[in-house]
C-alpha cells in the first residue's frame, strides 16, 4: 500500500508545468475586440491603452494581451470589467446647460408624455440634470420619463446610488442642491423622489437588443461621438435616428462630437 502511494507521489514530483511567457507588447488585438464591440476607437491613443491595459493583466494575473483576448471571448464578467475600466468617465450637473434649457422649453410646449434618452448616462448627472431642469421649469414629474444608457456597469451602479462631491455639483446654486440634495460630511446625496425620476440600462446601442427600448421624443447623446472614427459615428448617428418618434426631431449631440 505503502509503495502505491510512493509511485504516485514519484509520478506527480517529475511534473513541471509551463507558465506562459509575459507579452504585453502590442495591444493592437485589444484594440480591435474593444472597437468591434463598443465602437470606441483608441487609434491615437495606443501608447495609452497599453499600458492601461497591461494594467489592467497584471491585477488580474494573465500573463499576455492574447490570453486575455481568449478570456475575453468566454468570460462575460472579464469583458465587462475591461469595458468598465477603459471607458470611465467623469461629468458634472448643469454641463452644457443651454442644451437642456432648449429641451425644457421642447418638453413645456408638449402636451403629451415625453420620453427622453440619454446615451450615455455615465455615472447620472446628466439625466439627473434633465429631471433637476424639468421640475424647476414647472413642468410635472408624470409628464416626462427619462431612460440613462451606458456601457458601463460600474458607472451604472454610482447613477443608481446618486452619491456625488463638490465638483460634480459645482454648476448648480445652492438653492437647487439644497432642494435636491442631502449633505452628508463632503457628499451630496440625491434624493429619492429626483433618483425614481430616472431609469437606467446596462446596453450597447450597437447591440440589436437597443431597438427594443422603443422610440423617444428626446435623444441626448453629448460627448460619445468623440471616441468614434468616422464610419462608426455614421453608424450610431443612423441608429439613434432611427429611435426617434418624430423623425424631424434634432438629437442634441455634445458640442465636443464631430459628426
Amino acid at each position: 500500500m505503502f509503495s502505491f502511494f510512493r509511485k504516485k507521489e514519484d509520478k506527480s514530483f517529475g511534473e513541471v508545468k509551463k507558465e506562459e511567457p509575459t507579452d504585453y507588447s502590442d495591444a493592437t488585438g485589444i484594440a480591435e475586440y474593444f472597437k468591434n464591440e463598443t465602437g470606441v476607437t483608441f487609434d491615437k491613443q495606443m501608447n495609452i491603452l497599453n499600458n492601461k491595459v497591461m494594467t489592467f493583466c497584471k491585477q488580474r494575473g494573465i500573463n499576455s494581451f492574447s490570453k486575455l483576448l481568449s478570456l475575453l471571448d468566454r468570460d462575460a464578467d472579464i469583458k465587462q470589467e475591461l469595458i468598465d475600466y477603459l471607458t470611465t468617465n467623469e461629468t458634472f450637473f448643469y454641463r452644457e446647460f443651454k442644451q437642456i434649457e432648449e429641451l425644457v422649453s421642447l418638453v413645456k410646449k408638449d402636451s403629451s408624455t415625453v420620453k427622453i434618452m440619454c446615451a450615455p448616462s455615465s455615472t447620472g448627472e446628466e439625466p439627473y440634470s434633465i429631471a433637476i431642469a424639468l421640475l424647476e421649469a414647472g413642468v410635472k414629474a408624470d409628464k416626462f420619463k427619462i431612460l440613462g444608457i451606458d456601457i458601463n456597469s460600474d458607472a451604472l451602479n454610482k447613477a443608481k446610488r446618486a452619491v456625488y462631491k463638490q465638483r460634480n455639483v459645482r454648476n448648480l446654486s445652492d438653492e437647487i442642491v439644497q432642494r435636491y440634495f442631502y449633505k452628508q460630511d463632503d457628499k451630496f446625496i440625491l434624493k429619492d423622489s429626483i433618483k425614481s425620476l430616472v431609469e437606467f440600462r446596462l446596453i450597447n446601442i450597437f447591440d440589436a437588443s437597443f431597438a427594443t427600448l422603443g422610440k423617444f421624443d428626446y435623444i441626448f447623446s453629448r460627448n460619445m461621438f468623440i471616441y468614434f472614427d468616422a464610419q462608426t459615428k455614421a453608424r450610431a448617428k443612423g441608429i439613434l435616428q432611427g429611435m426617434r418618434k418624430n423623425q424631424e426631431q434634432k438629437i442634441f449631440f455634445g458640442h465636443a462630437d464631430e459628426l
